[in-house]
C-alpha cells in the first residue's frame, strides 16, 4: 500500500514536471522573434532598411568586403515573410537559418558602406521595427523590383507569405535620378487611399465599402499625375490590405514625397448632406505633434525636411521644426485651396473654404499635406455616382488639376515642373 502511495506521488510530480517542460517549450516557441516583413527605400542620401519584427531583440549588425555585404543577425527568430528587391546601394537579399538557430540576413551592396541602426517601438498595428540605413555619399540609381528567393545555408527556409506592408511601391529610377538632359528631377506625389483591409471605412445604404472607392480613385489619379510631364505619383497603399495611419505618412517620407493626399468618401448618421471637403492640419495637432518630435527626437528614425533633429540642441531643433511645420501647413493650405476650387467645378462643395483637423494622417511636418474628402458615401446619390468609374475618373482628374496648378504656381527648384514653366512663360 505504501509502495502504491509512493508511486502515485511520483506519478502526479511527473506529470507535473512533464507539463512544465510542455509550458516552457510552448513558451519559447512564442518568444521566438518573427520577422514579418521588410521594406528597401533608396534614397538621395542613404538607403534605409526596415525589418518588421513581433518582438524586440538583439541584433548583430556587421559589414563584409569583397564582395561589399551588410550582414543582420537576429537570435532564433523566424522569417515568415517574403523577401523584397532591392534598391538604392542595395543590389539584392538573401536569408537562412544558422546553424546555431539565428536568422541571417544578407545585404548585398554596390559599396562599402557604415551602417546605422535604430529602433522604433511598437505603434498602433505596427510592432516593432529594426531600422538599418545605409548612408552613401551621393545619390545610387534603385535596382530593379523582382523579389529575391530565399538562400538556405543550412535547412530550407520557412514558406514565403506576402505580407503587405512589405510591398511599398518603389520609384522608378526615372522618376528618382536625374535627368541626363537637363538635371532636373520629377515631383513626387503621395497618394494615400484610405482605409483597406479589415478596415472598411464608411459603409454606404447599397453597401458599397470607402476602402474600394477610395483605392479605385488613387489609382486613377496615379495614372493621371505619371502621364503628367515632371511629375511621379506613389501609392501608399496598392490593394486591399490594412496599413497604419502612422505608416502611410512615413511610406511617403521614404520616397522623398514632395505632397501627400490622402483620399476619402465622408459618411454621416444623415442621408442628406452632400459635397465635397477638403482638409489640412489643424494648428492645434499640429503643435502637439511637433512637441512629440521633440520629446523623441534621439530615438526617432525620422527626418525633418531631411536633417536628423537627434543630435540638435532643444533650441536648435525647436527652431527647425517650426521653420520646417510652418512652410508646410503654408503651402498645404495653398494646395488644397487649388484642389478644392477643381472639385467645385464637378460638384457639389460641402465646405467651401478648405477645412482644418485633427487627421493623423496629415502629421507629417516636412510634407505638404491634404485630405480630400470626395463626397458622402452615406447619401444614395452620390454613393452611386462615387462607384461610378467615369465619376472616379473626373474627381482624380479635379485632384491631379489642382496639384498641378499649385506646383506652377510653386514650382521647387531643380524640377522639370520649374523648367517646364519657364519655357512656357518664354513662348507666351
Amino acid at each position: 500500500m505504501l509502495l502504491a502511495v509512493k508511486l502515485s506521488i511520483m506519478y502526479i510530480r511527473c506529470l507535473k514536471i512533464a507539463a512544465l517542460l510542455l509550458a516552457l517549450s510552448s513558451w519559447e516557441a512564442v518568444a521566438k522573434p518573427n520577422v514579418t516583413g521588410m521594406r528597401v527605400a533608396g534614397q538621395a542620401d542613404k538607403t534605409r532598411v526596415v525589418i518588421e519584427i513581433s518582438e524586440t531583440t538583439v541584433q548583430t549588425v556587421f559589414t563584409l568586403e569583397n564582395p561589399a555585404r551588410v550582414v543582420i543577425d537576429l537570435p532564433a527568430a523566424m522569417l515568415i515573410g517574403k523577401l523584397p528587391g532591392g534598391d538604392g546601394v542595395v543590389t539584392g537579399l538573401r536569408a537562412a537559418k544558422r546553424e546555431n538557430g539565428d536568422l541571417r540576413i544578407v545585404l548585398d551592396v554596390n559599396s562599402s558602406v557604415t551602417p546605422k541602426v535604430t529602433w522604433l517601438g511598437a505603434e498602433g498595428a505596427l510592432g516593432p521595427r529594426l531600422v538599418v540605413d545605409l548612408p552613401v555619399g551621393k545619390s545610387t540609381a534603385p535596382a530593379n523590383g523582382e523579389d529575391l528567393k530565399l538562400a538556405s545555408i543550412t535547412e530550407a527556409p520557412p514558406s514565403a507569405v506576402s505580407v503587405p506592408s512589405s510591398a511599398l511601391p518603389t520609384v522608378s529610377a526615372s522618376a528618382k535620378s536625374m535627368s541626363a538632359q537637363n538635371n532636373a528631377r520629377d515631383l513626387i506625389i503621395a497618394i494615400d487611399a484610405g482605409h483597406g483591409g479589415e478596415d472598411p471605412g464608411a459603409i454606404g445604404p447599397t453597401g458599397i465599402k470607402e476602402k474600394n472607392v477610395t483605392l479605385a480613385i488613387a489609382r486613377l489619379l496615379k495614372e493621371q499625375i505619371d502621364a503628367e510631364p515632371g511629375m511621379h505619383a506613389i501609392l501608399t497603399r496598392d490593394g486591399d490590405y490594412f496599413v497604419a495611419l502612422s505608416e502611410r505618412p512615413h511610406r511617403a517620407r521614404q520616397q522623398q514625397a514632395d505632397m501627400f493626399v490622402s483620399i476619402h468618401a465622408d459618411s454621416v448618421d444623415r442621408a442628406s448632406p452632400s459635397g465635397s471637403s477638403v482638409y489640412t492640419l489643424s494648428s492645434k495637432r499640429a503643435t502637439s505633434e511637433a512637441a512629440r518630435y521633440l520629446a523623441d527626437r534621439e530615438n526617432a528614425a525620422d527626418l525633418i525636411g531631411g536633417v536628423s533633429l537627434e543630435d540638435k540642441s532643444n533650441v536648435l531643433a525647436s527652431v527647425l521644426l517650426d521653420l520646417t511645420q510652418g512652410a508646410s501647413m503654408s503651402a498645404s493650405m495653398e494646395a488644397a485651396s487649388h484642389v478644392l476650387e477643381q472639385l467645385d467645378h464637378i460638384g457639389n462643395i460641402h465646405h467651401q473654404q478648405v477645412q482644418q483637423a485633427s487627421f493623423k494622417v496629415l502629421t507629417a511636418p516636412d510634407i505638404p499635406s491634404m485630405l480630400v474628402e470626395t463626397a458622402f458615401i452615406s447619401n444614395p446619390t452620390e454613393e452611386l455616382r462615387l462607384s461610378d468609374p467615369r465619376h472616379q475618373a473626373r474627381i482624380a482628374e479635379a485632384v491631379m488639376t489642382g496639384v498641378r496648378d499649385y506646383f506652377y504656381a510653386n514650382s521647387p527648384p531643380g524640377t522639370r515642373v520649374a523648367q517646364l514653366k519657364l519655357t512656357r512663360q518664354a513662348r507666351n
